[in-house]
């Protein structure tokens, strides 16, 4: 189900030597099974299906959001992927966002005559590249859909493909969940559909949101990666986190509500970017939420079945399930599902649909993470000049 769009998009090889981020989209790709797999007939027309309900819900978000940018927006190419395809798109994403910081850390332990060796350059790449790959084919299970906005980043080409960015829809998991929710597949694939759709008409409504983003993660992958004589104790501290949550005890409750176990290994200056990353992307899945709940029945008739059908199905995982989301911070991103759309609620409440729009027009306007939990104080501070 790979599809020619994302083959310019998969890793053309290493840069920094420190991943091999192809290997990484190869593993992930062999390590996961395909998926639900109907007759070639049958998922033909599933896929076009899909493509439909993406293309169809630009018009449904223009009218929930109230957004001008959503009018007629067509700019980013609708993917149907499999698995597979969708682990080595996001390895060349990760390759594009995170190899400037990981070049950098190389040349810094360079100039410093602490480069390893070649052989053991080339097993670690490998090493850290499993790594990656095993993440990527886990994630590639859970993920529905997906708006990147930085597919262009990859190679010339896809820049040139992709200048809005690009959205996948990952078929088998969406065919996966709407049998195991038994709810209409038409209602459910329009349903995530908007969802995502909503993603790509935020960065539409804000073009400077796709740079502002990137300049965070930049620095928060460098700070992290920048003094690896401290990445030890760091990942001694995350693992007495997990052990901690595992046993209920908690020395740190605040920051496990935000960031769970990750918050171990952060300095000062990381938890700032952290916490300014987590508030922008609370807001973003917060807001593509509501807008997913906030469709008319005649368009989506059993939205509020799907709604609690699905946020149902997030409390039956088992012990390994909830460790696993744990520690890749899958909870967290709930969470932030949770509290961004509460905070639009809110302040769709107190200002109106176009109050809370003005979010939109600058980076000063985004929400800080006290104001995703007080959307009251974001109104004072963005609406009341």
């Amino acid at each position: 189900m790979s599809t020619p769009e994302l083959a310019e998009s998969t890793p053309a090889g290493k840069e920094s030597g420190l991943i091999q981020w192809d290997l990484a989209a190869r593993i992930a790709a062999r390590t996961v099974p395909a998926g639900p797999t109907p007759p070639a007939r049958a998922m033909q027309e599933a896929v076009a299906s899909m493509r439909h309900y993406a293309e169809a819900s630009v018009d449904h978000v223009h009218e929930i959001s109230g957004l001008d940018a959503a009018r007629n927006l067509r700019d980013a190419p609708v993917v149907v992927v499999d698995r597979a395809g969708w682990s080595a798109a996001n390895a060349a994403t990760f390759q594009a966002l995170l190899e400037p910081a990981m070049a950098e850390l190389e040349q810094s332990y360079r100039q410093r005559g602490r480069a390893p060796g070649e052989v053991t350059q080339w097993i670690g790449s490998r090493a850290t590249a499993a790594e990656a790959g095993a993440l990527l084919g886990f994630l590639s299970t859970k993920v529905l859909g997906q708006y990147d906005p930085y597919a262009g980043l990859a190679s010339p080409q896809a820049a040139r493909r992709h200048p809005g960015g690009r959205l996948m829809i990952v078929a088998p998991n969406v065919m996966l969940v709407e049998r195991e929710l038994n709810v209409d597949p038409d209602d459910f694939r329009l349903w995530v559909c908007l969802h995502e759709q909503t993603h790509r008409v935020q960065f539409a409504a804000a073009p400077w949101l796709r740079d502002h983003m990137a300049e965070t993660i930049r620095e928060l992958s460098t700070s992290m990666t920048g003094d690896l004589d401290q990445i030890k104790a760091r990942l001694s501290r995350a693992a007495a986190a997990v052990g901690g949550q595992m046993t209920g005890r908690s020395a740190h409750k605040a920051d496990e509500d935000l960031l769970g176990p990750v918050s171990a290994v952060l300095g000062q200056r990381e938890r700032e970017l952290m916490s300014t990353a987590v508030a922008t992307m609370s807001l973003l899945e917060g807001h593509a939420n509501w807008v997913m709940d906030n469709v008319d029945a005649s368009v989506v008739s059993s939205v509020k079945t799907i709604r609690r059908r699905f946020d149902r199905r997030r409390d039956l995982h088992g012990p390994v399930q909830r460790l696993l989301r744990k520690v890749l911070g899958l909870d967290a991103k709930a969470r932030q599902y949770v509290q961004g759309q509460h905070f639009v609620t809110e302040v769709v409440r107190m200002a109106g649909r176009d109050g809370f729009n003005t979010v939109w027009e600058s980076p000063a306007h985004l929400p800080s993470e006290r104001e995703i939990l007080d959307p009251a104080a974001w109104v004072d501070r963005v609406l009341s000049r």
